[in-house]
């Protein structure tokens, strides 16, 4: 247990300081670029801090835990949508361009749509045609925001970051992703050891302790990128991590192996669709996400999380 509590330690700091190399050098990137930092956010940012998760539910998948794979993808949307927009929205309220994200936010939703109706339909197994068409999706939606970022160029945004030449903003981002996916993997040891001993179900291992340390990535990102201003990355990353959760990682994960599911993961993507709409009228009325509504999100987390785990 003193071991698993180290790892834990060693991870945050890992992942703090990771995540804080990872945002500054994207900001240089959107500035170099003349690249929207939301576009940013979606797919350099998100990508790096879905590794923890894509490493977890594709080991798990080789190593036939495929519940803990499902499990972990559906807790980490759920952290990712529910607690850390709503604790950066606590920390600091922030404007948000509904002409950015909308449709992202939207494919996320519909994402979390297919996913529900691929397990309430489909039984205990997700099949390997449904993995590829998953996967197929996601391809097709990188391809599509990568063409779109090079159409709508902008005049360099203005940041508190110091202009950098490309090659250090690369090496930056290889450094915050180097500690991004080690420090992921430290504190997901330490609490799935620690989850053991507890004697929690796979399921609930996957919706709660693995899924929030594979978050923690998106957690400090966001948190980071939303105290320096940068919403546009803060609210990209969770959004981006979400589509590639379900579409990237439960895609290959699936094309490994045909994932196994349990039933009761349907009740958690209702919560999962249900809350992104929630967060998405926030957004859509008052083109911002207010310090009330912030915590209205994480209390709603945390009552459900608190819910599974005792029911």
């Amino acid at each position: 247990m003193f071991l698993s509590v180290i790892m834990l330690v060693v991870g945050f700091v890992l992942l703090i300081k990771g995540a804080d190399f990872f945002v500054d050098a994207s900001v240089g990137i959107a500035q170099k670029l003349r690249i929207p930092s939301t576009i940013v956010g979606l797919t350099i940012v998100s990508l790096g801090t879905s590794a923890p998760e894509a490493v977890v539910s594709i080991t798990a998948s080789l190593a036939g835990s495929n519940e803990l794979a499902v499990g972990n993808i559906v807790g980490s949307n759920l952290f990712n949508l529910l607690f850390i927009i709503g604790i950066c929205a606590v920390i600091k309220p922030f404007a948000v361009n509904f002409g950015e994200i909308s449709r992202d936010f939207i494919i996320s939703i519909l994402a979390a749509i297919l996913l529900f109706l691929v397990i309430f339909l489909g039984g205990e197994l997700i099949p390997r045609w449904v993995s590829l068409l998953l996967f197929g999706l996601f391809l097709f939606y990188i391809g599509f925001l990568i063409v779109q970022a090079l159409k709508n160029r902008v005049d360099e945004e203005k940041s508190d970051v110091l202009p950098r030449k490309m090659w250090l903003n690369l090496l930056l981002i290889g450094l915050g992703l180097a500690g991004i996916v080690f420090g992921g993997q430290l504190t997901v040891t330490g609490a799935v050891d620690i989850a053991h001993a507890m004697g929690m179900s796979e399921r609930i291992v996957g919706l709660t302790i693995v899924a929030i340390g594979t978050s923690l990535p998106e957690l400090m990102t966001s948190v980071v990128a939303s105290k320096k201003g940068e919403t546009g990355i803060a609210l990209g990353n969770v959004v981006g991590s979400n589509i590639f959760n379900i579409l990237g990682i439960l895609g290959i994960a699936g094309l490994i192996s045909p994932l196994a599911v349990d039933a009761a993961l349907v009740q958690d993507i209702i919560v999962l669709i249900a809350g992104s709409l929630l967060a998405l009228a926030f957004v859509f009325t008052g083109r911002r996400i207010s310090r009330a509504e912030g915590v209205i999100m994480s209390v709603i987390y945390l009552a459900y999380m608190g819910w599974i785990i005792y029911a």
